[in-house]
């Protein structure tokens, strides 16, 4: 739409990544104008540089392995390579759709103004991009986040990359090591797995995926060690120097590993430095913007949502954050988001999806002797069997009480992950759970087993 003259709106939002679009989308909804700035790609992160590219790598690492592994289910076929520029087109393809549709919702909206530009905060209600100023009644800051990387640690893009550079990669490294056992370098190391790359992980925390229940981190353990994807815990970073075939990885200990490429994978940062948040008065911890659970700054009518504010950096926090914020400044009052009610997937292979408390936090939080836990092997479960996948439902309860945690690994349990969600959320007990109908043969049928088995009437499995 053209701009107002005097470039006034209900509510200005700087970043059009998933936090900032959704406040965009619900705000005019609810009647609001809206002022949308980006200085890249509609979109952000998810969409070009995150969970949309990534999660079509590993469908194609998917797709590389039932090829390889194709003989056991009794089907001859051979995997004669992988072909990168195929496999980026596919990836691409998908981004460009997705985009396209995408372009089209926010820039068809008679209510929304896209301003194309790095924007900048420069007022409590004001934003300035390339020299005019756009004033909202109300400023959303939905500035995303970058790639982070290590002091000292100098990324140069060719052998030592990010994911940005990672996703984008034209071939298949010999070699890689991933710095960092995160949700990121778990997703990469097992993608470049299936393309059959030789990779390592060096992960400073004890632990892979280390914020998971402790069950799920040492299944996806053993599953890796089972691909033989190397991993090494407990071992900080020390230096890496360049060698004539690649990189050479020095780790607590002295310990050295050599690869083609070293893949930084340490975690997002807040992309919040020269947007003028702190000269405004905005409060900040180490480039993270403090909200209260309403989402709003200590700056009256300034709110900010997404990656910016301390949490899971997760898309679907963004939509649902810029979904109450949207709200919030229309005036309906929406309930408070509970982070721990915010689905978790790892798209590895196998995944790991949680919502709720680890055993650990529940334990912590109500005391020891008022938890229970059930462990649902997928063994059982006939699906899983057909899918030849292994792994569990481990359920997390309060003794006499809802279940206040659901923790899974296998193949393709991300998408069991929306019941999961609903159970936790509606603060459901078992019994409840084990009077649904859960479909036959589906993986599905593990969460209602697993429900069967807490309450007391197991059907497949033990009590």
């Amino acid at each position: 739409m053209s701009e107002p003259n005097d470039a006034t709106f209900d509510i200005v939002i700087l970043g059009g990544g998933s936090g900032g679009y959704a406040t965009a989308l619900r705000a005019v909804q609810l009647g609001l104008t809206v002022a949308l700035v980006e200085k890249g790609k509609l979109g952000g992160t998810c969409l070009h540089n995150g969970c949309i590219p990534t999660k079509a790598l590993l469908h194609a690492a998917e797709i590389a392995d039932q090829t390889r592994e194709s003989e056991q289910f009794g089907i001859k076929a051979e995997l004669v390579g992988v072909d990168m520029a195929g496999v980026n087109a596919y990836k691409d393809g998908v981004i460009s759709r997705l985009y396209k549709g995408l372009q089209g919702m926010l820039k068809g909206n008679k209510s929304i103004t896209i301003v194309e530009g790095h924007g900048k905060l420069v007022g409590p209600n004001a934003v300035e991009v390339d020299g005019k100023r756009y004033t909202g009644r109300n400023i959303v800051l939905a500035s995303g986040s970058y790639a982070k990387s290590l002091p000292g640690l100098e990324i140069d893009g060719e052998r030592v990359i990010t994911s940005d550079h990672a996703l984008v990669l034209d071939r298949v490294p010999a070699s890689a090591i991933v710095l960092g056992g995160g949700v990121i370098g778990v997703e990469f190391a097992s993608v470049w797995k299936s393309f059959g790359v030789d990779v390592t992980i060096v992960e400073a925390l004890p632990r892979l995926v280390a914020a998971e229940d402790e069950e799920s981190s040492k299944a996806l353990e053993r599953a890796f060690r089972k691909r033989k994807i190397n991993f090494k815990v407990g071992k900080p970073f020390e230096k890496v120097e360049k060698t004539d075939n690649g990189v050479k990885v020095t780790i607590a200990g002295g310990d050295t590993v050599e690869a083609e490429l070293l893949l930084v994978a340490v975690g997002r940062g807040p992309n919040t430095a020269n947007l003028g948040y702190e000269e405004q008065g905005v409060k900040t911890d180490r480039g993270y913007v403090l909200t209260d659970e309403r989402l709003r700054t200590n700056v009256p009518n300034v709110y900010a949502v997404g990656d910016i504010v301390p949490g899971l950096q997760l898309a679907h926090r963004g939509f649902q954050q810029g979904i109450f914020v949207a709200e919030e400044i229309a005036g309906q009052n929406p309930a408070v988001i509970d982070e721990a009610g915010i689905p978790r997937v790892t798209y590895c292979d196998p995944e790991l999806a949680s919502v709720g408390l680890t055993e650990a936090k529940a334990k912590e939080q109500y005391g020891a002797d008022k938890i229970k836990t059930y462990n649902y092997n997928l063994g059982g479960n006939g699906k899983s069997q057909i899918l030849k996948t292994a792994g569990f439902v481990k359920l997390v309860r309060v003794e006499d009480g809802p279940v206040v945690g659901v923790h899974m690994v296998g193949a393709r349990v991300g998408e069991l992950v929306g019941e999961a969600q609903l159970i936790y959320n509606w603060e459901a007990y078992p019994g409840e759970v084990a009077q649904l109908v859960h479909a036959h043969p589906t993986q599905n049928e593990a969460l209602g087993e697993a429900h069967l088995a807490l309450a007391g009437k197991p059907l497949h499995a033990h009590a």
